[in-house]
């Protein structure tokens, strides 16, 4: 079913993932250029290809292992974008490329905690149907 909670928590991680990576930059370089998840495919591509398990997620509603897999999936996926992130700001000694962090670091973060919550929805539904075919 589409109305449940964790389409919500779903939506939210793929707008998080697909749409907040244009507004809010990664960092800021010595030169005062912003550095948004656009100019490196290899964060768009993650970015993206987060936003693309989140709405595959939603609509696997009839099949709810699968979709909490997918939910998992897309948690490791987010780990190792936060990865490749604190990689990148902790491999650069001192001041070389990167000036100032910005919030588009913590995206990940945000949409892992919408997954889990999500998760959490989808093993609870899956909870109630076991208890009904217990009783029948």
């Amino acid at each position: 079913m589409l109305q449940r909670i964790q389409t919500i928590y779903l939506l939210i991680t793929a707008g998080i993932s697909a749409g907040l990576i244009f507004v809010f930059d990664l960092w800021i370089t010595n030169e005062g250029v912003s550095f948004f998840a656009k100019d490196e495919i290899l964060y768009l591509g993650l970015f993206c290809g987060s936003a693309l398990l989140s709405l595959i997620t939603i609509f696997m509603f009839k099949n709810r292992k699968s979709q909490f897999v997918m939910g998992r999936l897309n948690i490791i996926l987010n780990f190792i974008l936060l990865g490749l992130f604190v990689y990148r700001s902790l491999n650069l000694s001192g001041e070389t490329t990167v000036s100032e962090k910005g919030i588009g670091i913590l995206l990940p973060i945000f949409s892992i905690v919408f997954l889990v919550l999500a998760n959490k929805a989808i093993k609870k539904d899956e909870e109630l149907v076991k208890s009904v075919d217990r009783l029948r």
